[in-house]
């Protein structure tokens, strides 16, 4: 157990009561939908709720890993639940969203990872809202070429699978999951549909050098991800990985100017960054 430290300045300017939030809230609970938003402890929160916008997370709110930097519960996890697919397709339409964000828990009991689940949320939602566009934020199902099939397939939007951090903290940061792997399911999407917009996300501030950054987003740029996240860590509670440094807001900047030197064609970057903030920002810009 390791005690959080204070945060800086630049991080603590995030109200995470807002109005119009309760209402988000109350709707999502009302229809026995999980978000990534409150499961992850997401600071921007009360921004998005605020706004009328969440990331789904569905699959139930049990993890089958325990990766040392997420505050998802690792517990048994729930059955799946046919239904939930039309809950977030309801959710969908009274938050008159115009780009949906669909995530899950990783689910390494299911013998496809829950990639049916995904395609289920997918097409409730083309069904009830055909001019919604879709984004799927998934696990890496330990690159089963039958379950990523599945994914494709349904065609959505975004593809956007992290890799989280470098290579060389995975076993610290996620001793369950592997870099390469996490890059071949990258490159399996990105090859199959050049109509899918291929994403990924990294924490910062975990102990990695720029060089590793670096070689990093050359590994993702070589796998076919075209869109970039880069966020500051904080550690959610006192059982996670302690923060190593925290990032000034100018250097996030820096670090978004490289990355698009180097070829991404969208790049977030800044504290409060995380994989789905500003998405529908994002994938407009690009269409």
């Amino acid at each position: 157990m390791s005690k959080r430290k204070r945060l800086p300045k630049w991080l603590r300017n995030k109200d995470p009561l807002q109005k119009g939030m309760l209402a988000t809230r109350n709707m999502l609970k009302n229809l026995e939908l999980n978000t990534v938003c409150q499961s992850a402890r997401c600071p921007n929160i009360g921004e998005c709720y605020s706004k009328k916008t969440a990331t789904f997370m569905i699959l139930g709110q049990y993890c089958t890993r325990n990766c040392r930097f997420c505050s998802v519960t690792h517990h048994r996890p729930e059955a799946v639940e046919p239904e939930e697919a039309a809950r977030v397709a309801e959710a969908v339409e009274k938050l008159k969203l115009k780009h949906a964000v669909i995530t899950s828990v990783t689910r390494d009991d299911l013998e496809d990872g829950g990639a049916e689940q995904f395609v289920r949320v997918i097409n409730a939602i083309r069904e009830r809202r055909p001019e919604v566009s879709v984004e799927v934020l998934t696990p890496d199902f330990n690159n089963d070429q039958a379950a990523l099939e599945k994914i494709i397939k349904a065609r959505p939007e975004i593809f956007n699978h992290n890799v989280e951090t470098v290579p060389s903290l995975y076993q610290k940061v996620r001793p369950q999951a592997d870099y390469q792997q996490s890059l071949a399911v990258l490159n399996k999407v990105a090859a199959s549909d050049p109509d899918i917009l291929i994403k990924s996300g990294m924490m910062l501030g975990l102990g990695e050098s720029e060089e590793e950054l670096t070689a990093a987003w050359k590994d993702l740029l070589q796998a076919g991800v075209e869109i970039l996240t880069m966020g500051q860590y904080l550690q959610p509670t006192n059982e996670n990985i302690e923060v190593a440094e925290y990032i000034r807001p100018e250097k996030f900047e820096e670090l978004k100017e490289k990355a698009l030197a180097l070829g991404f064609k969208s790049v977030s970057s800044g504290p409060h960054v995380r994989s789905s903030y500003l998405a529908e920002e994002t994938y407009q810009e690009l269409n």
